[in-house]
Protein backbone atom coordinates (compact mmCIF):
# COMPACT_ATOMS: atom_id res chain seq x y z
CA UNK A 1 0.00 0.00 0.00
CA UNK A 2 1.06 3.65 -0.71
CA UNK A 3 1.83 5.86 1.98
CA UNK A 4 2.38 9.38 2.27
CA UNK A 5 5.71 10.93 2.70
CA UNK A 6 5.55 14.13 4.78
CA UNK A 7 7.51 17.23 4.58
CA UNK A 8 7.53 17.92 1.24
CA UNK A 9 8.50 21.42 -0.07
CA UNK A 10 5.63 23.15 -1.64
CA UNK A 11 6.36 25.10 -5.28
CA UNK A 12 4.84 28.75 -5.24
CA UNK A 13 1.03 28.06 -6.08
CA UNK A 14 1.12 24.52 -6.19
CA UNK A 15 1.18 21.60 -3.53
CA UNK A 16 3.41 18.52 -4.32
CA UNK A 17 2.33 15.01 -2.83
CA UNK A 18 4.65 11.96 -2.41
CA UNK A 19 3.56 8.91 -2.11
CA UNK A 20 5.44 5.65 -1.66
CA UNK A 21 5.98 1.49 -1.18
CA UNK A 22 8.57 -0.86 -2.12
CA UNK A 23 7.42 -0.68 -6.13
CA UNK A 24 5.79 2.66 -7.06
CA UNK A 25 6.35 6.38 -6.16
CA UNK A 26 3.74 8.79 -7.23
CA UNK A 27 4.43 12.27 -7.10
CA UNK A 28 1.27 14.57 -7.49
CA UNK A 29 1.43 18.57 -8.04
CA UNK A 30 -1.95 20.08 -7.26
CA UNK A 31 -3.76 23.54 -7.30
CA UNK A 32 -5.33 25.23 -3.86
CA UNK A 33 -8.19 24.04 -5.09
CA UNK A 34 -6.77 20.30 -5.21
CA UNK A 35 -7.07 19.90 -9.18
CA UNK A 36 -3.96 18.18 -10.02
CA UNK A 37 -1.83 19.30 -13.04
CA UNK A 38 0.65 16.99 -13.46
CA UNK A 39 1.99 13.53 -12.01
CA UNK A 40 4.55 11.57 -12.15
CA UNK A 41 4.03 7.59 -11.28
CA UNK A 42 7.08 5.81 -10.92
CA UNK A 43 7.55 1.96 -11.09
CA UNK A 44 9.90 -0.75 -10.95
CA UNK A 45 12.85 -0.96 -8.70
CA UNK A 46 16.59 0.59 -9.81
CA UNK A 47 17.76 0.71 -13.00
CA UNK A 48 14.38 -0.72 -14.41
CA UNK A 49 13.10 2.14 -13.13
CA UNK A 50 10.47 3.93 -15.40
CA UNK A 51 7.77 7.18 -15.22
CA UNK A 52 4.32 7.54 -16.72
CA UNK A 53 4.05 11.62 -16.44
CA UNK A 54 0.86 13.29 -17.03
CA UNK A 55 1.14 16.88 -17.25
CA UNK A 56 -2.30 18.70 -18.08
CA UNK A 57 -1.13 20.86 -20.60
CA UNK A 58 1.46 18.38 -22.43
CA UNK A 59 -0.12 14.99 -22.05
CA UNK A 60 1.70 11.89 -21.47
CA UNK A 61 4.98 10.78 -21.94
CA UNK A 62 7.19 8.00 -20.51
CA UNK A 63 10.64 7.82 -19.18
CA UNK A 64 12.35 4.85 -18.88
CA UNK A 65 14.07 2.35 -21.68
CA UNK A 66 11.90 0.42 -23.76
CA UNK A 67 8.91 1.14 -25.23
CA UNK A 68 6.62 3.80 -24.36
CA UNK A 69 3.55 1.27 -23.82
CA UNK A 70 5.18 -1.37 -22.26
CA UNK A 71 3.66 -4.51 -22.64
CA UNK A 72 2.81 -5.35 -18.66
CA UNK A 73 1.22 -2.04 -18.91
CA UNK A 74 -2.83 -3.31 -17.51
CA UNK A 75 -0.44 -5.79 -14.81
CA UNK A 76 1.27 -2.68 -13.69
CA UNK A 77 -2.14 -0.77 -13.84
CA UNK A 78 -3.92 -3.45 -11.62
CA UNK A 79 -0.69 -3.46 -9.48
CA UNK A 80 -1.41 0.25 -8.84
CA UNK A 81 -5.14 -0.10 -8.19
CA UNK A 82 -4.51 -2.47 -4.90
CA UNK A 83 -1.46 -0.11 -3.90
CA UNK A 84 -3.23 3.24 -4.48
CA UNK A 85 -6.29 2.00 -1.94
CA UNK A 86 -5.12 4.49 0.89
CA UNK A 87 -4.61 7.40 -1.28
CA UNK A 88 -7.00 10.17 -1.35
CA UNK A 89 -9.53 9.82 -3.07
CA UNK A 90 -9.44 12.54 -5.75
CA UNK A 91 -5.91 11.78 -6.17
CA UNK A 92 -6.45 8.16 -6.59
CA UNK A 93 -9.59 7.87 -8.77
CA UNK A 94 -8.09 10.68 -10.87
CA UNK A 95 -4.87 9.26 -11.34
CA UNK A 96 -6.24 5.86 -12.55
CA UNK A 97 -8.92 7.40 -14.82
CA UNK A 98 -6.04 9.02 -16.80
CA UNK A 99 -3.62 6.01 -16.99
CA UNK A 100 -6.86 3.64 -17.98
CA UNK A 101 -7.58 7.14 -20.69
CA UNK A 102 -3.40 6.33 -21.67
CA UNK A 103 -4.01 2.92 -22.19
CA UNK A 104 -7.01 3.20 -24.40
CA UNK A 105 -5.32 5.40 -26.40
CA UNK A 106 -4.40 4.75 -30.05
CA UNK A 107 -1.26 7.13 -29.38
CA UNK A 108 1.70 5.83 -27.36
CA UNK A 109 3.20 8.96 -25.01
CA UNK A 110 6.27 9.86 -26.11
CA UNK A 111 9.79 8.79 -24.75
CA UNK A 112 11.72 11.59 -23.31
CA UNK A 113 14.30 9.78 -22.06
CA UNK A 114 16.11 6.80 -21.67
CA UNK A 115 16.20 6.66 -17.76
CA UNK A 116 13.97 9.33 -15.43
CA UNK A 117 15.76 10.69 -13.10
CA UNK A 118 14.73 11.97 -9.96
CA UNK A 119 15.23 15.68 -8.66
CA UNK A 120 16.79 16.15 -5.19
CA UNK A 121 13.73 16.05 -3.49
CA UNK A 122 12.61 12.90 -5.02
CA UNK A 123 15.20 10.65 -3.27
CA UNK A 124 13.64 7.59 -2.34
CA UNK A 125 13.21 7.31 1.59
CA UNK A 126 15.42 4.91 4.06
CA UNK A 127 13.72 1.60 4.72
Amino acid sequence: MLREIEGITDEPRTRRRWFHNEYFDLFVWQTEQGDITLFQLCYGVGANERALVWHRIGGFFHDGAGPARPPEAEKILARFEVAAQPLPQNIRESVIDRIRDYLASEQPASVRRKRFRREDWQKRPAA
